[in-house]
Order: C-alpha cells, then structure tokens, then sequence
C-alpha cells in the first residue's frame, strides 16, 4: 500500500484556536479529532503527564469560561460533556504530540505548531497595517486642514470687492471704520 499522508488544512486548524484568558488556545475536544483520539484518552494522557503541563501549556476551563463557549458557539445544550474542558496553548498541544507518542500525533502536532505561527505572522502583519493606516490618518488629516486654507483663501480672493468701501487716492491718515 502506498504511504497515505495526513492531510489537515491549516486554515481547518486555525479556525479551532480561540483567544482563553489572553492566550491563543484549543480546546481538549478539537486537538483530539485533530489527533485521532477520543477527549477523554487526551486527557488521561494529560493527567498521566500532570508535570509536561505548566499553567502557561494547559488548563482548566472554568464552568463561567465554558458556558461563554458554549454561547458564542451555540452548542446545542442537550447531549454535551460533564467535566470542564482543557485548553492548550502552542506548547501544550505540541507538548500533548510528543506525549501521545504516534505518527499521526507528530504530523498533528507539527501542524498544529504551524497554525499558531501563522496566526502570530497575520497577527504581526495587521499590527504593521494598522500603524500604517495611522500614519496615513494623519496626512491625510493634515492635508485636509491644508486643503481647507486654500479653498478659503481662494474664496476670498473670488469674492467681488465691496463697491462702496473704496479707500481714498495718496498718502492720507485715515482711520478705518
């Protein structure tokens, strides 16, 4: 047979990361479809190896947490999990590759790295687009303040003189009414 290769789209996993507690993170659930394993054997792994998983690799969702998710997703409220699930971030979901110890779980595990990555280049990319829409904020702020001067200035230069102020002819001091 010939060697099947595994094929995940990236932007399949970048929909699956979410922003929990300011961290770019996945759900238990999604890297274990990811990886080919049912939640609950991802998470016996995890606990089987509490020590590879620091507070900043995994944790706990709280049940407010959960709930939000549940709302923003509109995940149908019957059926559903018992337990609160965990989320890892970028180390610990390749952290969770090395743990499971299959191919399949490095191939994953390598994307799921990649994932991130994009996410933090596009990221990365709108910070800089977003200064320079700035910068072009205030020319174009400038350049209409200096726009406006000149219209103005030629308005004045438009508009017809006041036939009846005339100054009188010569060298006179007079005073201005």
């Amino acid at each position: 047979m010939a060697d099947k290769k595994l094929f995940i789209a990236t932007a399949n996993i970048e929909s699956k990361i979410l922003l929990i507690r300011g961290q770019k993170a996945m759900l238990d659930a999604d890297l274990a479809e990811l990886y080919g394993v049912e939640t609950r054997a991802l998470n016996q792994a995890l606990k089987r190896n509490v020590e590879r998983f620091p507070e900043d690799f995994a944790f706990q969702l709280t049940a407010e947490e959960s709930a939000n998710l549940i709302s923003q997703n509109v995940t149908s409220s019957w059926g559903g999990r018992r337990k609160l699930p965990y989320v890892f971030t970028e180390h610990g979901a390749l952290m969770l590759g090395n743990v499971l110890k299959s191919e399949r779980a490095v191939e994953v595990s390598l994307m799921v790295v990649r994932a991130f990555i994009r996410m933090r280049e596009l990221v990365e990319g709108n910070k800089e687009l977003a200064q320079k829409l700035n910068q072009l904020e205030r020319k174009v702020g400038a350049h209409d303040k200096a726009i406006a001067e000149i219209i103005n200035a030629i308005r004045q230069l438009m508009a017809p003189s006041d036939p009846n102020k005339k100054r009188p002819i010569g060298f006179a001091p007079w005073k201005e009414k």
